[in-house]
């Protein structure tokens, strides 16, 4: 057997909030969904920054798939990535997030790029990786990717620049004390400042630690 690639185009799909438009935003948002989410529920849990004045964008995950195979409800999630070809899968999705960048067309916006659980390692990885100008990444639930090579001086550069904050909740299930530490000791080894920020909750979008970080 024999592996073929190419590359093809396709389409893609991103969502932004009613209350506050693109047009004069001077504060916008990119948020990224974690496993088995879809965007458009997923910005739902953000409303509380459009009252500050932001707005947020919601980008979907490019693969999407049946979460339970019920014939009665065949609800739909979607994954940024698998451990299935991945190098490749991470690829689409730094130049798939680059182009919502693009598409917003406001060069003078601080940009914040959030990501919760999965999606978490899909904006440290688009930080370090993209092309865009991110001004803040928000982990959220989640770490920075083992596999992401902070020797890389353009890797670190990028971060450095993307002043981290890294949110967790203290009964998180996923994003543990453990891979918290680690998470820490392994940016402190290679000087990447960040900001921690637990809260009171478990593996979930809260909402005044958000109207923190959206009035910040």
């Amino acid at each position: 057997m024999q592996e073929h690639r190419l590359s093809t185009p396709r389409s893609a799909r991103y969502f932004t909030s009613e209350g506050r438009t693109l047009a004069g935003a001077s504060e916008v948002w990119i948020v990224c969904h974690g496993y088995g989410q879809l965007a458009s529920r997923f910005l739902e849990r953000f409303r509380p920054l459009e009252a500050l004045g932001c707005c947020v964008v919601a980008p979907e995950g490019l693969s999407r798939f049946y979460l339970t195979e019920s014939p009665t409800e065949r609800r739909v999630g979607a994954s940024w990535m698998t451990r299935e070809d991945r190098l490749h899968e991470i690829d689409d999705y730094v130049r798939y997030l680059d182009a919502v960048h693009a598409d917003l067309q406001r060069p003078n916006a601080r940009i914040t790029a959030l990501g919760f659980s999965q999606g978490s390692a899909t904006v440290c990885r688009w930080a370090a990786l993209g092309t865009a100008r991110i001004d803040r990444v928000i982990v959220w639930g989640g770490e920075v990717p083992p596999d992401l090579d902070l020797t890389q001086r353009q890797v670190v550069d990028r971060l450095r620049a993307a002043h981290l904050t890294l949110v967790y909740g203290t009964r998180d299930a996923f994003f543990t004390p453990k891979i918290v530490a680690a998470t820490e000791a392994r940016l402190r080894e290679h000087e990447i400042a960040y900001t921690l920020l637990p809260f009171e909750g478990a593996h979930e979008i809260h909402e005044s630690t958000l109207r923190t970080l959206g009035s910040s």
